[in-house]
């Protein structure tokens, strides 16, 4: 009965050496004889070592500069798509592509794409990950971290040849020679290996399915608070106090100088409703107030203007008839709406003045509004009734357009301003509007073309038709209310 012969995989040939003297010349006699796979192994670094092994440098350098040149472009591209192109955004007063500003973004992707380079590259070119090495497999290897030195030639060089390699080694005055074999280790990964990755892949999975579960579902629970003074946070909300400031105010106004991004653009005769040249000629300090509290966007000094010409109106009223008139008739008003009046201005103007002003001065102008039917319902004994739209003291020619926009943004008697509320624009388009109605109640069918006018006639009478018909109703129900009443 014949044994079987098992094959044993050969990786290449090591020889042991006692000094580094010896071992430096033996790898110049193996670098000599053309083998280039090889390796040594010392127990400390040895001078030279490279040199006389022939081993090339290495192009872990090169990866690192490919890796990082490679951070920086993507980190330039990425910014310039962002801040340049997709969304255009003004940071600091800089231009949209300023490269000097992108240097940050772009140090730290070099940096983190050069460190991998440098991390992953060092695992390639050394073959790693690499569980075992077969040079364990002699024993005598195991005193390669204490006091002897190994050379080793690889079984894969073009020039191996293992007697060759054995006599070569034997000129080297190496004192143990030795094949390196196959460890007779097994070779399958044990089933328990799998088994913990899988758990460790599951387990991994858990955070990331609380935090997607998190997003589509409510609990009545507080959340888990990491970094409590980002969830409680000593921030004020508006009309608190607060012992941070000598006037207990959690608001503050704002920085003298402080001008809202988007605000400005517009002249300040628009601004203010005030033709500033004609004023500039009779009040010269009044001008300066004006610009001061316009071109400053500070609200104690609006405040303190307004305030002004109401104790110049109030004098102004508390003089004989023989003095001159108040300051709201003697300002310079704008006579004339500084936008282009057209349907769509209107629409805005229609839109806001529904919002803002019909409550009191009624959907028609009249001042029959909700608030003030309110008001007389109650019999309030401090309510001053809104004035009427359609009364001619209001009419553009006696009440410019410059006058009405300054009281609708700085109130009048009981009415507030608006101009906290109410945009810019918004507040010239409901001086358009008003002008509209105004016109709307005394228009002529005169001015109606021919081909239009049988239509307008017709409009008109259906609508005298429905007004009739809501007061017939309006009496009927306040008799009937009368009556239960009784």
């Amino acid at each position: 009965m014949s044994e079987t012969k098992i094959e044993t995989t050969v990786h290449g040939m090591m020889a042991e050496f006692t000094t580094v003297d010896s071992l430096l010349s033996a790898c110049r006699r193996v670098r000599d004889a053309g083998y280039t796979k090889t390796d040594a192994y010392t127990p400390f670094p040895v001078h030279g070592i490279d040199k006389a092994l022939g081993i090339k440098p290495t192009a872990l350098p090169w990866i690192c500069l490919i890796a990082g040149a490679t951070g920086t472009c993507i980190a330039l591209a990425m910014q310039i798509w962002m801040n340049s192109i997709d969304y255009k955004y003004i940071i600091s007063g800089k231009p949209y592509l300023s490269l000097p500003a992108f240097i940050p973004v772009a140090f730290e992707l070099t940096i983190l794409l050069a460190s991998f380079g440098a991390f992953f590259g060092m695992w390639a070119l050394n073959g790693l990950p690499k569980f075992s090495n077969p040079m364990f497999t002699d024993p005598r290897f195991d005193r390669a971290t204490d006091d002897r030195f190994f050379l080793y030639v690889d079984a894969s060089d073009e020039r191996y040849d293992a007697a060759g390699v054995r006599s070569l080694m034997a000129d080297t005055g190496s004192d143990y020679i030795n094949e390196v074999v196959e460890d007779d280790s097994p070779k399958e990964v044990p089933k328990p290996v799998f088994l913990i990755w899988g758990l460790a892949v599951a387990a991994s999975l858990v955070p990331l399915i609380c935090i997607l579960t998190m997003r589509v579902t409510n609990s009545s629970r507080p959340r888990f608070h990491i970094f409590f003074d980002m969830d409680f946070s000593p921030a004020k909300d508006a009309q608190q106090v607060t012992s941070l400031f000598a006037d207990n105010r959690a608001m503050r106004s704002d920085v003298p100088g402080t001008v809202a991004r988007g605000q400005m653009e517009e002249s300040l005769d628009m601004l203010s409703g005030i033709d500033v040249e004609a004023l500039t000629l009779s009040d010269p300090p009044r001008v300066e107030r004006l610009v001061r509290a316009y071109m400053q966007a500070d609200d104690e000094a609006k405040a303190e203007e307004q305030e002004t010409l109401e104790k110049e109106a109030e004098e102004a009223a508390e003089v004989t008839e023989a003095a001159p008139a108040s300051v709201m008739d003697t300002t310079p008003w704008v006579e004339n709406n500084p936008l282009t009046v057209d349907a769509e201005l209107l629409a805005i103007g229609q839109q806001q003045f529904a919002i803002y002003c019909s409550v009191c001065h009624g959907m028609d102008g009249y001042g029959n509004g909700l608030v003030n039917q309110r008001a007389q319902s109650i019999s309030a004994p401090t309510w001053v009734p809104p004035a009427s739209m359609h009364q001619e003291t209001l009419y553009a020619d006696k009440y410019p357009d410059g006058k009405l926009f300054s009281t609708i943004s700085n109130g009048i008697r009981k009415m507030p301003g608006y101009a906290g509320q109410i945009k810019l624009k918004d507040r010239w388009a409901i001086v358009a509007y008003v002008r509209a109605l105004q016109k709307s109640q005394n228009a002529s069918l005169d001015l109606v073309p021919d081909a239009k006018k049988a239509a307008v006639e017709k409009a008109v009478e259906e609508a005298k038709a429905e007004l009739k018909r809501q007061a017939e109703e309006a009496e009927k129900a306040a008799a009937a209310r009368q009556q239960a009443q009784q």
